[in-house]
């Protein structure tokens, strides 16, 4: 995060922004602190921290007087005042079903990794779904240990001709359950498979081929990573782009409207922002939402279907 700040500062950098960088050490409770420290010494707003569980801890303790934070986590409904910035396997699915029912599907099924979030996913998914006039038939939580065999099993005892099947794989490959779904002819002619932004932080495999997935622009993200690589000659994560993107908004703000402006009406302005992850805008309930394409799985790399599978 620290050359993610430097570089943000030295292109949208101004006299009116003054930036402390602090590293969290990837500690929960350190982050906590840190932040509870920035938040209690006069900080106009807070980016960070990258920490899930200390971002929901600084959600549930911060006061009215507390300035916004930009929470560099998973997207959550951290409440007011507590924005995350991430996009999530939970947005990424959501979005991806939506491309799919966008063009009639109407059955759906998500088979989520255990250990993974699932109650969000299914939330998130659901509830995109239903925009499009779209159901999940069913929830059904798959292990790594069994190769997803049971899952997949279990799926086609519980659902009659699905339209999609969504593989959330947090934290695993899903390699396995692609595997145990391909010996049932699915991906096929009338069943679709759709993956999330998780997958893609592994090589694409052949077991992708023909499959779905909504993620952030890689052409978007690409140019600052390339100049990250020349100036600190390293290849950094998207994480880095978050970050360089927070940066860069408080320093758009406090150039367009002064050190005070980071108000709640300015942070959730309805047309949202745009940065090297995208356009994005958040919610009065501190969750974010991103507009991202469309891709599927072809030959080994990302074929653009659609540029966004939803407008705000």
């Amino acid at each position: 995060m620290l050359d993610a700040a430097k570089l943000a500062m030295a292109d949208l950098g101004n006299g009116l922004l003054t930036l402390t960088v602090e590293d969290t050490q990837g500690d929960s409770a350190h982050a906590s602190e840190l932040s509870m420290k920035a938040i209690t010494t006069g900080a106009k707003v807070v980016i960070g921290p990258t920490e899930l569980p200390a971002a929901q801890h600084i959600a549930k303790l911060s006061g009215p007087k507390r300035p916004p934070v930009l929470a560099l986590a998973n997207n959550f409904a951290g409440g007011p005042g507590v924005y995350a910035v991430r996009l999530s396997e939970a947005d990424s699915a959501a979005a991806g079903a939506a491309g799919i029912a966008a063009k009639g599907s109407k059955k759906f099924v998500l088979l989520v990794a255990t250990g993974s979030n699932r109650s969000a996913v299914e939330k998130r998914v659901a509830n995109s779904l239903s925009i499009y006039g779209a159901t999940l038939a069913v929830t059904i939580p798959y292990s790594a240990g069994d190769g997803g065999t049971k899952a997949v099993t279990d799926m086609g005892s519980l659902v009659d001709a699905p339209d999609a099947v969504i593989v959330a794989s947090g934290d695993d490959s899903p390699a396995q359950i692609l595997a145990a779904l391909k010996s049932k002819g699915i991906p096929g002619r009338t069943i679709a498979v759709v993956g999330t932004n998780r997958w893609l932080e592994r090589p694409i495999e052949p077991l992708f081929e023909g499959a779905y997935i909504a993620t952030l622009d890689p052409r978007e993200t690409g140019p600052i990573a390339d100049r990250f690589k020349t100036a600190y000659n390293y290849q950094p994560d998207v994480n880095v782009a978050y970050a360089y993107d927070m940066v860069a908004l408080t320093a758009g703000i406090a150039s367009a409207v002064g050190p005070d402006g980071f108000s709640k009406q300015v942070l959730e302005n309805p047309s949202g922002f745009r940065g090297s992850t995208g356009l994005f805008r958040f919610r009065a309930d501190g969750s974010s939402q991103r507009s991202m394409p469309f891709y599927r799985v072809e030959k080994g790399a990302l074929k653009l279907v659609a540029k966004s599978t939803s407008g705000f």
